[in-house]
């Protein structure tokens, strides 16, 4: 059974859907196959995934903490899960175009379909996709809307130290 928990972040409410071990999917309250992806049964109930997902959200948004650690149910095939692996490892405040990922999977897929594999990303946020961008620097593709990701991408650039003794806050 998943259960389902909606927070409120300054991007929106956000739909976290858990089992009892494991956060399955983020997803934006005006995500268009919101309702496609949760036809599952679902139910209200508090899981710890749920608890854990909602603390490290309101640590992120407030700009205090990046890190997640909410164990995650990922699923997909080997590409898309080798995709999100690279987006993982795309530090803070830091960005990566969808040939950076091609190339790091070693794909002879074109970029095309990095960037879709990307778009079917269900973890958003915590798999940080807003970080891939066209290799010209541009903000392409995002499926909470390229607002979302200009924000999240501000955001993350405040949140990141800068120099060997930066200090956390400042």
């Amino acid at each position: 059974m998943l259960s389902v928990l909606w927070l409120e972040t300054p991007i929106g409410p956000l739909r976290a859907v858990a089992d009892d071990t494991h956060l399955h999917r983020l997803e934006f309250h005006d995500d268009k196959n919101l309702a496609d992806a949760t036809a599952a049964e679902t139910a209200t109930v508090r899981t710890a995934p749920l608890d854990q997902i909602e603390a490290e959200l309101a640590a992120y948004f407030s700009g205090t903490c990046a890190e997640f650690k909410t164990p995650l149910k990922i699923t997909g095939n080997a590409l898309e899960r080798k995709v999100w692996d690279c987006l993982l490892r795309v530090p803070l405040g830091e960005t990566c175009s969808y040939g950076d990922i091609a190339r790091e999977v070693d794909s002879i897929d074109s970029v095309r379909v990095i960037a879709r594999y990307c778009g079917t990303n269900h973890i958003p946020v915590v798999i940080p996709c807003h970080r891939c961008i066209g290799s010209d620097g541009s903000l392409t593709g995002f499926g909470g809307g390229l607002w979302r990701k200009k924000w999240l991408l501000r955001h993350e650039g405040l949140m990141r130290p800068v120099g060997l003794f930066a200090l956390a806050g400042q």
